[in-house]
């Protein structure tokens, strides 16, 4: 593609990248510019999302379009917000984010789930749009879509559960996370891939877009990886599988966890970097 450089900017992230009055939350949120066009993806919890961009320079009052990689609180509970500052925004997303959503484990029980209903949002000005395919939203831009599990060794997150409807009844089943999108950007350099929390799996995200986009090489992938969740066995798996994809730079962040982060950090040297709050990509 040619013209202006992507631009990347992580706006909602764990941590924070220099002493700029940046806030960190448990969050996720990134702003691809290219080519005049603003798409946001996520919006963290709503912390950080206005205070961190206007610190950083960076206009949310004249996105294109918001991207939604799934329908948790820590991505999306900052839509408020964004669609303060934008009149009827483009919300592109899988339908399954409005699904109730928890986290169980040991006993204890907590919503995860989006805290801001559809129709509260949609007065707000919000227009949803929902795919499952994969995409091509912009030209050079795409969404990947559901992500078939094609590995044996990135399995669900067995303590994340939905509610849905049984003969009448409300009952619990794990969340197979379906809605789980990552954003896809061919560059003159190849393709970035921006992830939300890669809940589908690293290696089957990135198979999905080689499948989608044969021929052309993963130069970047930056966002949570959902690793630091992940057993030993998958993460070991993980690393010897992704070798194969060449990637140059690979930025964690996020559901990667520090204790992960830094064991991707010495498996790929000069490759990784943190995605932290801050950071900014130009390729």
């Amino acid at each position: 593609m040619k013209g202006a450089p992507l631009k990347l900017t992580v706006l909602c992230e764990n941590s924070v990248a220099g002493p700029f009055g940046l806030i960190g939350e448990h969050g996720w949120s990134i702003l691809i510019e290219m080519r005049g066009r603003k798409i946001l993806f996520d919006t963290g919890q709503g912390i950080g999302i206005l205070n961190n961009s206007m610190r950083l320079g960076k206009d949310l009052g004249a996105l294109d379009m918001l991207v939604l990689s799934h329908g948790h609180y820590d991505h999306a509970s900052g839509i408020p917000q964004v669609a303060g500052l934008n009149a009827n925004l483009k919300v592109l997303c899988h339908k399954d984010v409005f699904l109730p959503r928890y986290w169980v484990k040991d006993g204890d029980e907590r919503f995860i789930g989006m805290i801001h209903r559809r129709p509260f949002l949609e007065s707000l000005g919000c227009r949803f749009s929902f795919f499952s395919e994969f995409t091509e939203i912009v030209p050079g831009i795409y969404l990947t879509g559901e992500v078939p599990r094609i590995t044996d060794f990135e399995k669900p997150d067995p303590h994340m559960e939905i509610e849905i409807e049984e003969n009448g009844k409300i009952t619990r089943v794990q969340d197979p996370l379906m809605d789980d999108l990552s954003l896809v950007v061919d560059t003159p350099s190849g393709l970035v891939v921006v992830l939300g929390c890669a809940h589908a799996g690293l290696i089957n995200i990135l198979s999905h877009v080689q499948k989608n986009l044969p021929g052309k090489k993963i130069h970047t992938v930056i966002g949570g990886t959902h690793l630091g969740f992940a057993e030993d066995v998958q993460f070991h798996q993980t690393l010897k599988e992704l070798e194969a994809f060449e990637i140059k730079r690979l930025g964690a962040s996020h559901c990667t966890g520090l204790s992960n982060s830094a064991r991707l950090a010495s498996r790929l040297g000069d490759r990784f970097f943190n995605a932290s709050v801050g950071v900014k990509l130009e390729l």
